[in-house]
């Protein structure tokens, strides 16, 4: 599993601009069933993404297709976890 760090960067100021591409990205992580989570970095430093059942290297392809990343609104850092101990609810990470 993974975790996505969208921290905001350079040309945070073009947010709004890109806003309805990000949606859509994040949108098709959600259906293709890599996204899990989809949640803000406190207090507005950016945005974080869990994400699973995918590779570091399609992570990596789907990260930089985001037009937030593409156009330095955010800059991205993914962090691999191997998961070995979890709550019963969340399992199916361990697989």
């Amino acid at each position: 599993m993974f975790v996505v760090l969208l921290r905001f960067a350079a040309n945070k100021s073009q947010a709004p601009d890109h806003t309805a591409g990000h949606q859509a990205w994040i949108q098709q992580g959600m259906e293709d069933g890599i996204f899990l989570l989809i949640g803000g970095i406190q207090p507005g430093q950016g945005g974080a993404v869990l994400a699973h059942n995918t590779t570091l290297d399609d992570l990596q392809q789907r990260v930089a297709a985001d037009p937030f990343v593409a156009h330095e609104v955010v800059s991205a850092e993914i962090i691999e976890i191997a998961p070995n101990l979890t709550d019963p609810r969340l399992s199916f990470l361990a697989g």
